[in-house]
């Protein structure tokens, strides 16, 4: 069964019960109301620039970046695989049909459980949104990307993100998410990466340690 505790409420209620006071959901969302949000919220640069800073961002986590159009994206899914020297990957339900080129084996794996994900080639999905100003993919439980653990297991992912799914800031990208924000949501910065153990950078500890992204622009 689902967690569904409201933790945020439950930490204020146990402060104001220690503090004496009487804690109630007004109070809390007043309070939270209140809070001066005085940090950048919104960008002034335009699509191209939002564009161009996802793709600096991208690269600067060592991720793989290419470029396509909507008439292109098949042919573009093959030269990465094919440079990849993979022969399929795993896909999530609801892919849309014309994003698989022909000559490839696509296995839908929605209810793939962890051991068989591992013996994936890799994983192709879709984003609910991305952010430029992080270089951070967005994926949620939904159409096109599927569960949490697609995207956390396979050693691969390449993830087609549209232009017009691009967010210039984190806050832009939230608003973008509210109304979904009860789904499972995974957010991806750069392949899976970690400096926690010994000091020693170590690729793929919880996550692919190979991303591509797919940049799909009219």
């Amino acid at each position: 069964m689902p967690d569904t505790t409201n933790h945020r409420a439950a930490i204020l209620g146990s402060i104001r019960r220690s503090l004496g006071e009487p804690a109630t959901a007004f109070a809390i969302a007043a309070e939270y109301a209140a809070i001066e949000r005085t940090y950048t919220r919104t960008s002034r640069l335009d699509k191209h620039a939002v564009l161009d800073l996802f793709e600096d961002r991208l690269r600067e986590y060592d991720a793989g970046v290419y470029h396509a159009n909507l008439q292109s994206i098949s042919r573009v899914v093959a030269e990465i695989l094919v440079a990849r020297g993979k022969t399929g990957l795993a896909i999530p339900a609801g892919l849309p049909a014309d994003w698989l080129p022909q000559g490839f084996l696509f296995d839908e794996a929605d209810l793939f459980n962890a051991d068989r994900l591992d013996k994936t080639q890799g994983v192709l999905t879709g984003c609910t949104v991305a952010i430029a100003e992080t270089g951070s993919i967005v994926l949620q439980n939904a159409k096109a990307q599927g569960p949490r653990i697609l995207s956390l297991v396979p050693d691969y992912h390449l993830c087609l993100v549209f232009a017009d799914q691009i967010a210039a800031t984190v806050p832009e990208a939230f608003e973008r998410i509210e109304a979904t924000s009860a789904l499972p949501t995974t957010f991806i910065s750069g392949p899976s990466a970690t400096a926690d153990i010994e000091m020693t950078r170590i690729k793929g500890v919880h996550g692919p340690r190979f991303l591509d992204v797919l940049l799909v622009d009219d």
